[in-house]
């Protein structure tokens, strides 16, 4: 039997939702895959990045406080979190469309729309 994804610590229906559509069904699942390649496939499936959404799952997984991400630990996490974006969401963006998205310029496209 397997568990929901929402089972993991500090993930709830949304993020479940967002697994679903990405082809993740279980929290065993995100488990196996780590919180690195789950948010990869969550960002080629065309969810938006996020980095709180990032370290809320890396700390779910070690079953901690999804603010209990700090300093060194959250400065780290965020140069992950730069190299999974830029790996499975920005491939697709020329350098101008990345420094809009980046400064919020341009409206959320999703992959597969015309401009995403």
């Amino acid at each position: 039997m397997s568990t929901p994804v929402s089972a993991i610590r500090n993930l709830g229906p949304a993020f479940e939702a967002a697994c679903t559509a990405a082809g993740i069904h279980s929290a065993e699942e995100v488990r196996a895959l780590g919180p690195d390649a789950t948010y990869a496939r969550l960002l080629r499936n065309g969810t938006q990045p996020h980095f709180i959404g990032y370290y809320v799952l890396v700390m779910g997984l070690q079953n901690r406080p999804w603010n209990d991400c700090k300093g060194a630990e959250k400065k780290a996490l965020r140069a992950r979190f730069d190299q999974i974006k830029a790996e499975a969401f920005d491939q697709e963006l020329d350098g101008f469309e990345r420094i809009m998205d980046q400064i919020g310029v341009r409206p959320a496209q999703k992959k597969g729309q015309p401009g995403g």
